[in-house]
């Protein structure tokens, strides 16, 4: 970490940037906002520094998860108010432990308001070592991304826990949602219970960049792999004896490029996008073995987003028929042509929620109370927040200082972190 003079000079650019008191304009009545949201910046700080050094990746989150349940009892969260579900027990991938789950009782009457983030990273972050330089905090090892995706958020609600606590501050019956394997396909979300949550009327999910954005409404994504079985001979001697599964992938993918499937896609009957995320054989081998063998097998994965549910489906079906399609131009000496088995399943469903949900305006009302009039997004990525307003909590998320995700040029931004602190226990104390 920097000297205390370094330091200083973050924070009073983060005070200058979001306790400044202003006046604005809202449904036609003049607001004059509140400063007084304020935290411990420092230890919001060592608290996100420490997070970040815990590794995590997807699906290992027992240790992170160990991490936050201290940090919360040391800033006087009740232990028996924290539990860990069993979500993990119905994700069909290992994982080590369940959703975190942290119920704080109201000190003033209202309806239950949940605030949700992920504990994992992408593996890339396995090994980072942050360290805080100027205004960001970047991995110091080489190779390796930082993790500000999610720990930023997970920093951002512990940091909420202990402020509310030291300052006694008002606030509604609250949950405190931190998921597993997100970055593998929401999976922690997908399974968690309401009544574990206590049921709460809406939600705030910290994941991204900037606070002063609201994300509303997220893309659907479906997943799907193929499985092409060829026969293999000798390439030099008996060629058209083999069945080339790589030849059959290959027409596969041409035909959808062709088609334009792949990518951005704009057709009559909707948009969205999709890729091809790996080409190979068994257990993350190539496909094939040598270059005089007719290569007999290959495993394709790909996934297929849209904003329309519908549309998701028939860009994954333009998929599995040019498959189809390709099975049959390539074949032996005895006509006979490979084994296609095309699976696909859903990974969250697309959601847009009214710009005039009681959410959002409780969203925007806070914001503005924070010192900024926020703007609203709609997002091309998948978010836990797909999954919650499946279940039927209505959540917008907003971010904290992520930047450069899942590549080695990540970084956090201190101010937008303390922005997303901020922003947070705004949420948590404004009477709508």
């Amino acid at each position: 970490m920097r000297g205390r003079t370094e330091l200083e000079r973050v924070l009073s650019d983060a005070e200058k940037r979001n306790h400044k008191a202003v006046t604005t304009m809202l449904a036609g009545e003049e607001l004059m906002l509140e400063t007084d949201l304020s935290f411990n910046e420092e230890q919001a700080l060592s608290r996100l520094l420490r997070f970040l050094a815990v590794e995590g990746i997807t699906g290992e989150e027992k240790a992170i998860g160990q991490t936050v349940v201290r940090d919360l009892v040391e800033s006087g969260v009740p232990r028996n108010s924290i539990d860990f579900d069993k979500a993990n027990e119905l994700i069909p991938l290992p994982t080590e432990t369940g959703n975190l789950i942290v119920k704080l009782p109201g000190t003033r009457p209202g309806p239950r308001l949940l605030f949700m983030t992920h504990l994992d990273t992408v593996p890339l972050c396995a090994g980072a070592e942050p360290v805080q330089k100027g205004h960001r905090i970047v991995s110091n090892a080489e190779g390796t991304a930082l993790g500000g995706d999610n720990r930023t958020g997970v920093a951002v609600l512990a940091t909420l826990a202990a402020t509310l606590l030291d300052r006694k501050l008002p606030h509604p019956p609250l949950t405190l949602l931190f998921t597993v394997r997100e970055e593998s396909g929401l999976w922690g979300a997908r399974h968690v219970n309401l009544a574990d949550l206590g049921n709460p009327t809406m939600g705030f999910n910290v994941d991204g960049g900037s606070a002063t954005e609201l994300t509303i409404g997220a893309v659907g994504a479906e997943r799907w792999e193929v499985e092409i079985f060829g026969r293999a001979s000798h390439a030099g001697v008996h060629p058209e004896e083999g069945i080339s599964a790589s030849m059959v992938g290959a027409l596969a993918l041409a035909e959808i490029h062709k088609k334009k499937w792949f990518g951005k896609i704009k057709k009559a009957e909707g948009e969205g996008t999709s890729n091809v995320g790996s080409f190979g054989g068994l257990d993350g081998q190539s496909a094939g073995d040598a270059t005089n063998v007719v290569c007999d097998y290959v495993h394709i994965t790909g996934e297929s987003r849209s904003h329309d549910a519908k549309f998701v489906k028939v860009i994954t079906k333009a998929y599995r028929e040019a498959f189809t399609k390709a099975r049959d131009l390539v074949s032996d000496h005895k006509k006979r042509t490979a084994k296609v088995e095309f699976r696909s399943r859903l990974d969250y469903y697309p959601f847009r929620l009214k710009e005039k949900a009681p959410v959002i305006r409780h969203a925007q009302q806070a914001a503005q109370r924070a010192g900024w009039v926020p703007t609203l997004r709609i997002s091309n990525g998948g978010l836990d927040a797909n999954w919650l307003v499946r279940h039927g909590v209505p959540t917008i998320t907003f971010g904290a200082g992520q930047h450069n995700i899942h590549t080695t040029e990540e970084y956090v931004d201190l101010a937008e972190f303390f922005q997303g602190c901020r922003l947070a226990l705004a949420l948590a104390t404004f009477v709508t």
